[in-house]
């Protein structure tokens, strides 16, 4: 139990800065004296990065274990975050967004991971919620530092603290993760190979849930990239409001998300995807009206 504990602390703590960049970004391309569509250059590096990461996380985690992998995950994605607070160049963000990329690719496939193979499919619901809740967590921090006018930087700079502590206890915690190793160890006759990518592409439906999910991604992505510079541009909200309705946007997801949590334990895994996407397209036309 409390091993899953901080497997949800670690899912917030890589929530946290998916929406920093865009709540932030409308004060922060002006400081930088940059572009504003910059960002989507910064954002583009962090996602192929997850990519790149996420691809490489079976043999990295049957080779270190899914805690060590987790720690030195999140402390990546501590350093590049502080590392955005003290740029003085745009193009400083490119490089920081390297590490940062890949520290959460890396989080996310070993948790999901480690979730799906060992707790109920209703696990990986609230563990995507609080992601959730990171994700709402970010701009509403940074909505705060803006307001009382002391700036993104120090909002950076703040989370940043906030990763540091939770890769502290994630290094208490390793005991925790090498007893679960030894538990699957013990039930298994033999040790299991990982799966090779090429492998896993080969089983029936997994190409088309990866086009699920990029179309997914690049929607819940898109969105909150966007929002804040939208909502200053076209409605002269101003830095601090529009984080804070970035916000907003990823508390409906985060709702979301702890409901399917909850329909997971009474509703057919199959029956969710398809809702879900139904859902996803009522949402999509509610878009195009005023």
């Amino acid at each position: 139990m409390l091993l899953l504990v901080i497997i949800y602390l670690a899912f917030i703590s890589l929530g946290l800065p998916d929406s920093l960049l865009g709540s932030s970004w409308p004060v922060m391309h002006r400081e930088l004296n940059s572009a504003i569509e910059f960002a989507g250059l910064v954002s583009v590096v962090v996602c192929s990065g997850t990519v790149f990461s996420s691809l490489l996380s079976t043999r990295l985690t049957h080779r270190w274990g899914t805690g060590k992998v987790v720690l030195v995950s999140v402390l990546m994605t501590a350093i590049a975050l502080y590392g955005f607070s003290i740029t003085e160049h745009v193009y400083l963000l490119v490089l920081f967004a390297i590490p940062l990329g890949l520290g959460a690719g890396a989080v996310d496939a070993a948790l999901n991971h480690f979730v799906a193979v060992n707790y109920q499919s209703k696990h990986m619901n609230y563990l995507h919620s609080f992601w959730g809740v990171g994700a709402t967590l970010g701009p509403m921090i940074m909505a705060w530092f803006l307001s009382q006018q002391l700036g993104w930087r120090v909002g950076y700079a703040s989370i940043s603290y906030l990763q540091f502590v939770l890769v502290a206890v994630l290094l208490v915690a390793l005991p925790l993760w090498q007893q679960s190793l030894r538990l699957q160890v013990g039930a298994q006759a033999k040790p299991v190979k990982p799966l090779s990518n090429r492998s896993a592409l080969k089983i029936a439906g997994v190409k088309w849930q990866l086009l699920t999910f990029f179309c997914y991604c690049s929607l819940e992505l898109g969105a909150g990239l966007w929002a804040a510079s939208y909502l200053i541009s076209e409605h002269g909200l101003s830095a601090a409001n529009a984080a804070f309705w970035t916000a907003m946007y990823y508390l409906g997801i985060t709702f979301g998300r702890f409901f399917c949590g909850f329909a997971a334990s009474f509703v057919a895994e199959h029956q969710l995807v398809r809702g879900g996407l139904f859902t996803l397209l009522l949402g999509v036309l509610m878009l195009m009206f005023p």
